[in-house]
């Protein structure tokens, strides 16, 4: 096939572009804020860096993990095609429905929602507390209509084109990692004192749950301090997901076959980086009391007022407005080439598999934007991202065992990468990812469960739909 007949699309994208896809992926708001909750299930400096910690390493086992599935299948719909390829069209679909019911929809719609509160701090009318319309128990507030202005903005860009988006990905990515890393090295350089390090390391492997009715700390050893870990890791698994982006727009990265592995690695490996400097920066500025309970849980917040003053609030507003729309410009830009694909398995609706002039699948974005824009309306969007985790988790750990699968289905394909550590660390990743959905399906089973059953009411709608053979 040659590189650019019409109805294809145009590999133009680099591997810096597909770099800071990942990078500007991953970060979204969850570094700003999610060390409050970590800090308040486990209670120590040390627990808090090593959550951290080990969210990133074996983020980083899971995405060197895919870079032998990418360079086998270095094709539009990423994940998707390597469900399909190592189980069934059916186990792919699970994952194709859940992902455009919850996954990615819902990410978008909290992250969009995440850039409306920031904004709120610079034009306070922006707020979710300034209700423009009420209907029952439904209530319209400015901060929802500010999330769907964002997603309606970005589809329209990416719908002109990959390479607009890719311009407005780079360039929003590389101002985040600027920004952070300044953030990082001016809290360490103004603001950091050496008693509130030493006080917050003196005791670094003592855990504690705190209590927010009392506002105390109680110790806590055992299964409290499991489901304290596994709770902990939801925030920073969260926030260090997304990476598995690059691979659903393998279709337009040159070289894909080198360049989709390598953005996975690199991508993540910064991210890593970042975080945990970050969490060092908070640790070296605030007293571990004032981590638990920054207001909102804005720990990024209370850090940049401590290091800039009153400028510091503004600073950060801006700092997550940027971060968020980034974040989201390569949730949409990924999200809808899933469609497309399963679309052109005849899984998806029809006109999802058209791609326009510009070479991009126009239909699949603003039916993602129609129903990311609904669930913003919602206001459930916490809930989704709470019990979004355990079937992104699921999906990772089938696609990761599909590389065992798929060595004894398919030996004879050509793996121009082949899994790092394999097959060590690929069942590394298997079994923390798996003890961790095990985790939350006992202590969060409310939430999660709901993740389960959305999941498995693709099955029905599998067989309602599927073409007949």
């Amino acid at each position: 096939m040659e590189e650019n007949q019409p109805g294809d699309f145009k590999r133009e994208l680099g591997l810096l572009d597909g770099t800071m896809l990942v990078v500007g992926s991953m970060i979204g708001s969850g570094i700003f804020i999610v060390s409050a909750d970590i800090a308040r299930q486990v209670g120590s400096a040390g627990w808090l860096t090593l959550i951290w910690l080990i969210s990133g390493i074996i983020t980083m086992i899971a995405a060197v993990s895919y870079g032998e599935l990418s360079a086998m299948f270095p094709k539009a719909g990423g994940q998707y095609v390597y469900l399909k390829e190592a189980y069934n069209k059916l186990i792919a679909f699970l994952y194709g429905w859940s992902f455009f019911a919850v996954i990615q929809t819902g990410t978008i719609a909290a992250v969009g929602v995440g850039f409306s509160k920031f904004a709120a701090y610079l034009i306070p009318s922006l707020s979710d507390e300034n209700i423009l319309y009420e209907l029952g128990s439904f209530k319209l507030n400015a901060a929802q209509i500010v999330s769907i202005i964002t997603i309606v903005l970005l589809t329209y860009v990416n719908s002109r084109g990959v390479k607009n988006s890719k311009t407005l990905q780079t360039v929003l990515t590389v101002i985040k990692i600027l920004s952070l890393f300044g953030l990082i090295v001016f809290g360490f350089l103004l603001a950091a004192k050496a008693e509130v390090w030493n006080a917050n390391w003196s005791d670094a492997w003592n855990t504690r749950s705190f209590n927010t009715d009392t506002g105390s700390w109680l110790p806590i050893g055992g299964t409290a301090l499991l489901t304290g870990i596994s709770a902990a890791m939801v925030g920073s698994l969260f926030s260090s997901d997304a990476w598995v982006g690059v691979t659903f727009i393998a279709g337009e990265i040159k070289n894909p076959k080198r360049n989709v592995g390598l953005s996975l690695f690199l991508g993540t490996f910064i991210v890593t980086i970042i975080y945990v400097l970050t969490n060092l920066m908070y640790l070296a500025v605030i007293p571990l009391y004032e981590i638990a309970t920054a207001k909102s849980d804005r720990v990024a917040v209370v850090a940049s007022q401590y290091t800039f003053g009153d400028m510091g609030t503004i600073i950060i507003a801006l700092m997550i407005m940027i971060s968020t729309f980034a974040c989201n410009n390569g949730l949409i830009m990924a999200g809808a080439r899933v469609y497309y694909t399963m679309a052109k398995d005849g899984l998806f609706l029809k006109k999802a598999a058209n791609l326009n002039s510009a070479s991009v699948p126009e239909w699949a974005l603003w039916v993602q934007c129609v129903w990311a824009s609904l669930l913003c309306l919602t206001g459930k969007y916490g809930d989704l991202l709470d019990f979004v985790i355990i079937i992104v988790l699921i999906f990772y750990i089938l696609t990761i065992y599909g590389i065992f699968i798929l060595r004894k289905k398919m030996p004879e394909v050509e793996r121009p990468y082949k899994a790092f550590g394999y097959p060590f660390l690929p069942l590394v990743y298997i079994v923390i990812a798996s003890a961790v959905c095990v985790s939350l399906l006992i202590t969060k089973f409310s939430t999660c469960g709901w993740g389960v059953l959305i999941m498995l009411t693709g099955i029905p709608i599998y067989y309602a739909t599927k073409p007949k053979e």
